[in-house]
């Protein structure tokens, strides 16, 4: 910021001493106008000497995908959109035949499993299962009467959701593909972690009279951001970091207005 081209420094008028004409006469005054020194580079040092960035919801070593960061005024969006407890989305991987003590493939293994009989739909079935568990969590700590229009009026909008604190919630969870003895769920959630997943995940593998570990954890939506808003490491520079934040802050401000009024 710093580096980027800076706004013309202010001018004032000064009277000086008109140029001597060299007849003799007596030297006037004129008004001329001259920068002020105050705002040269050299005399006020760099513009910014400090910048304050906040973490959105974090990421552990072992994630990838969508990480939100404000800066200046976006740390209060940030808490903003905090509140507005909006859906995270993951693609997880898993790989059934393994136990580890962290729940991840790089964990130390615990023990070996047949996987042999574990079908698509049998899995299926299972993540059915823990929709249908995490629905009734949704609604006991969303604190909504649901014979109510306001519950009526909050479901056709999607604001069913808890607006405190609650244990991690999954509101979707879908199996993307399913190869033997790999698989990839797709998980929509509230208020997880990342470990939370894997957990899941091992779950699963219990579930199914055998074991799974995590291979990967990819956040790929936090709230209102997706990965076509991510900025790869190669445009970490400030015009695509401006150009992203232009872009943003339309949809930002839609979420605020439509979940906090």
């Amino acid at each position: 910021l710093n580096a980027a081209p800076g706004r013309a420094p202010r001018e004032r008028v000064r009277f000086l001493p008109a140029p001597d004409g060299g007849d003799g006469g007596v030297t006037g005054l004129v008004a001329v106008k001259v920068p002020v020194l105050a705002d040269h580079p050299l005399v006020r040092g760099p513009r910014l000497r400090r910048l304050k960035i906040g973490a959105g919801h974090r990421l552990d070593v072992k994630a990838s995908g969508v990480f939100v960061l404000g800066i200046g005024h976006g740390n209060k969006l940030l808490t903003d959109l905090y509140n507005c407890h909006l859906t995270k989305v993951y693609t997880v991987g898993g790989l059934f035949g393994k136990a580890t003590d962290d729940f991840s493939d790089t964990g130390k293994l615990v023990e070996k499993t047949t996987f042999d009989h574990i079908t698509r739909e049998k899995l299926e079935r299972i993540l059915a299962v823990i929709q249908g568990t995490n629905h009734k969590a949704l609604l006991m700590y969303s604190n909504i009467d649901m014979k109510t229009q306001e519950a009526y009026e909050l479901a056709v909008k999607g604001l069913i959701r808890p607006m405190g604190k609650s244990p991690p919630i999954i509101t979707a969870v879908r199996c993307l593909q399913f190869a033997l003895p790999e698989f990839q769920l797709e998980i929509h959630c509230l208020h997880e972690t990342q470990q939370y997943l894997r957990k899941i995940v091992h779950e699963i593998g219990l579930e199914l009279k055998s074991s799974a570990v995590c291979t990967q954890v990819r956040r790929i939506r936090d709230g209102v951001f997706t990965l076509d808003d991510a900025l790869l490491r190669t445009q970490w520079n400030l015009q695509s970091i401006q150009n992203a934040i232009r872009d943003c802050q339309l949809k930002v401000k839609t979420e605020l207005e439509r979940t906090l009024g």
